[in-house]
């Protein structure tokens, strides 16, 4: 199914939150909160220790496959299913794999997934205004200095704050109503742990020691968890400061194309707001998007439908006019 969709997903109005903090965190949120910092702040501590270990022997290929396995679990859980089909509704599949995928992006610790689509929504109501909770481009100040404020705040500094947070009751009351993304929302923690808990018992399964299910948690847990935030990060930053563009959009989103491969076709990332409800970021050939080659092979064996998809004649009608010379 090829449709021509609207541009946005769901419709929020862009006066009523700008500026307005979010919401104040409950003991539970404070909890998620508290997890996704200690996610992020941790693995940092321990690369250092994980660089170290591999300089000495201690990387095998059992840890490499435990480290990409986990890596793609989670990293298509938060493309896949946090993005595309819960935040933006570009594709329809079933109850049971929508909390599936839920919980293999909420193993990938950047937050429970309500508050992680409501923060997203809201970033498209106020992209780059006031209102946006990981703009580069607000209130940052003018020069290099405030240029690196700014992406600093972008790519990690938001996070250690709530004011500009999404609500989630004005920007995803569709998700507080849905049983299972609640259920999944509210046991963040024990998908956040369950996350940290299977790489190092399939270390220890394949190397057949304790030591081997040590080393996959460090490599298949803790690094992952650090690149795999890093490369999401990277959206938020340099996919609205660098890269190209040729939509008419009123943000400075751009499309990089060297975070592509590690980003699951998340840095198509102008293409992704000219056309936010799209099942497909990359929008040419050769703009590669494996999330979205993971969405068709969901179609194709019978897990997914109604995909939304682009018609080349919708995409040339949003194409920016030409600079003048």
């Amino acid at each position: 199914m090829i449709a021509t969709p609207p541009n946005s997903s769901p419709p929020v109005p862009r006066q009523s939150e700008a500026g307005r903090p979010g919401a104040p965190l409950t003991a539970s949120e404070r909890l998620d909160h508290v997890a996704n910092i200690l996610a992020m702040t941790v693995p940092l501590g321990l690369l250092g220790f994980a660089a170290w270990r591999a300089w000495g022997g201690a990387l095998r290929w059992s840890d490499l496959v435990v480290l990409a396995g986990f890596y793609a679990l989670t990293g298509f859980g938060v493309t896949v299913g946090f993005h595309r089909l819960v935040t933006h509704r570009s594709f329809e599949t079933g109850k049971a794999l929508r909390g599936v995928v839920a919980i293999r992006g909420s193993a990938a610790i950047e937050g429970p997934v309500i508050s992680w689509v409501a923060d997203h929504r809201k970033h498209h109501a106020f992209s780059d205004k006031d209102g946006d909770p990981h703009s580069p481009h607000v209130d940052h100040g003018h020069g290099w200095s405030g240029a690196l404020r700014g992406l600093a705040h972008a790519h990690v500094g938001w996070i250690f704050i709530h004011t500009q947070r999404g609500n989630k009751e004005r920007f995803a009351p569709d998700l507080l109503a849905d049983p299972i993304i609640s259920w999944v929302d509210r046991t963040f923690i024990v998908w956040a742990i369950v996350g940290l808990l299977l790489p190092f018992f399939l270390g220890w399964a394949i190397g057949g020691t304790l030591f081997a299910g040590l080393t996959g948690l460090l490599w298949g847990g803790l690094v992952r968890v650090f690149v795999l935030h890093h490369f999401t990060y990277s959206i938020n930053s340099l996919c609205h400061f660098f890269g190209r563009r040729r939509f008419a959009v009123d943000d400075e989103s751009t499309n990089v194309f060297w975070l592509a491969l590690p980003s699951f076709g998340e840095s198509w990332h102008h293409n992704h707001h000219a056309f936010p409800r799209s099942a497909a970021h990359g929008l040419r050939w050769y703009e590669v998007d494996l999330s979205a080659l993971t969405i068709r092979l969901m179609r194709r064996v019978g897990l997914a439908w109604d995909l939304v998809l682009i018609t080349p004649a919708r995409q040339e009608q949003k194409l920016a006019p030409p600079t003048a010379v």
